[in-house]
């Protein structure tokens, strides 16, 4: 296969198209056309990263052939050659898109310099393209995974937040996703194309983090041998992520509200230059804002900048229906990362994790499930493949609460979500006697929650039957 860049040279002179392939064929694979028909078919079969056009091409015209191109899907990159008295024409042909223009007679070795210097960057757009396609596969709204009430709340609300310029403040526990949600509304914005920055206030010194926030000048004080541009100016045009807000010391949250406010600007340390930045700051804490307000450790006119839109991100035991979802998909992920097939778990496993509390939520559930796929030796993960805190947990269950012994057995059938899912309804129905308040308590989710499953899985009958049972049970 050739890997050289491809170019299409397009004249209606022969000689000048003969003379640049001879040019440009040891380096490049070099396709040519005389007129704009000719140079069409080649741009539709081919894929050209260079088209080097004329802009009389007999009686075409270069300038429609450069427009025609720069609509195609993967547009090449446009070179006008134009003699002298047509710069113009070539400066406008700029304006609409093309990269640049020489002039005729050619400098061959300007010609050269010109091309080499559009295919780098045709690569480096190639690169960030490919970028930013990972970023949105890693970051987009499909991978906050999860089915549950709570969860659908917050998807909905980035959704209508993200295409505005409003500031946003997210809050939740460490681990509940904060940062997914984050990127998540940048890459539904108008300013996806631009830097999504990320500044982790809690990791920075007062001194540092305010060098890191608006930059320094050089000599601003000791060990700043260079001037430093800052996250807020990195950002411009994009959006500056900070998370931990709370942790921000006063000095530096008078400066913060400067840059948020209509003004819109700052200085960087040691400087007295003001300086502006168009940036949609999202924060993110995983303390009571509010209460840091009234007892005075928090600007309250910063709150109310920060706060114009405020998403909660639900813990993991307040939506443990989500927990399958989640698994299969961190299976799936840490299966093909250590080139593993893609494993199960064990009936046992899946009831320690839907009975586990999740301190670290999301977080912690995904390291356990990589924990699990690294240590599981058999094609299933078991219970003793999981972390030592799941493992105790599950052994402190009370006799009276959902084991997977009471709900599988020891010879239980291969692992069905769905199932287990129903099993251990079923289970904490019958052993608080068909009491839906205590049977939702006892599994970690809403009563509201517990109502629609037995409604989607029909078992209001089973349920029924299972807390009669149970009354039986403990009658007899």
């Amino acid at each position: 296969m050739n890997l050289q860049p491809t170019i299409l040279i397009v004249d209606d002179e022969k000689h000048t198209r003969d003379g640049l392939r001879r040019l440009l064929e040891n380096n490049y694979d070099v396709y040519v056309a005389a007129d704009v028909a000719g140079a069409m078919n080649v741009l539709e079969r081919e894929q050209i990263e260079v088209l080097l056009t004329d802009l009389r091409l007999g009686g075409d015209d270069g300038m429609k052939l450069i427009d025609r191109a720069l609509k195609m899907p993967r547009a090449p990159i446009c070179i006008m050659m134009t003699a002298y008295g047509s710069i113009d024409v070539a400066v406008e042909a700029m304006k609409r898109g093309a990269y640049d223009f020489v002039t005729k007679p050619l400098n061959l070795d300007k010609v050269e310099m010109l091309i080499a210097r559009a295919v780098q960057a045709r690569k480096l757009e190639q690169e960030n393209r490919a970028l930013r396609e990972q970023v949105d596969e890693r970051y987009g709204l499909e991978n906050i995974w999860g089915d549950s009430p709570a969860l659908h709340e917050v998807l909905d609300t980035i959704r209508q937040v993200a295409p505005s310029s409003a500031n946003v403040l997210i809050e939740g526990e460490s681990g509940t996703g904060k940062e997914l949600a984050a990127h998540a509304i940048h890459n539904l914005s108008r300013r996806n194309k631009a830097k999504f920055v990320v500044v982790h206030c809690a990791a920075l010194s007062p001194q540092l983090l305010e060098s890191e926030l608006f930059g320094h000048e050089k000599g601003a004080f000791t060990g700043a041998h260079e001037r430093r541009i800052g996250r807020f100016e990195q950002a411009n045009g994009g959006t500056i992520f900070l998370d931990e807000v709370a942790e921000i010391d006063p000095g530096t949250q008078v400066k913060l509200l400067r840059v948020i406010s209509e003004e819109r600007a700052f200085e960087r340390v040691g400087g007295n230059q003001p300086l502006r930045a168009d940036v949609r700051l999202i924060a993110a804490t995983n303390k009571n804002l509010e209460q840091l307000v009234r007892e005075g450790k928090f600007r309250d006119d910063l709150f109310f900048r920060l706060n114009v839109v405020r998403i909660t991100m639900p813990p993991l035991r307040e939506r443990k229906e989500d927990i399958p979802i989640l698994v299969r998909g961190f299976l799936r992920h840490f299966c093909e990362a250590n080139e593993k097939p893609l494993i199960d778990l064990t009936p046992d496993a899946m009831d320690a994790l839907l009975t586990y509390d999740w301190p670290g939520n999301v977080r912690e559930l995904r390291t356990a499930i990589e924990h699990g796929v690294v240590m599981a030796t058999g094609p299933k993960i078991t219970l003793r493949d999981l972390p030592m805190a799941i493992r105790q947990a599950a052994r402190a269950v009370s006799p009276r609460g959902i084991s997977a012994a009471e709900a599988f057995g020891e010879k239980a059938s291969p692992l069905d979500l769905h199932e287990t899912e129903k099993k251990l309804i079923l289970q904490a129905l019958a052993a608080t006697n068909g009491n839906v308040t205590a049977a939702a308590k006892k599994l970690g989710i809403s009563r509201r929650t517990l109502h629609r499953k037995i409604n989607e899985m029909n078992l209001a009958k089973k349920s029924a039957k299972a807390a009669g049972a149970g009354a039986d049970k403990r009658s007899a």
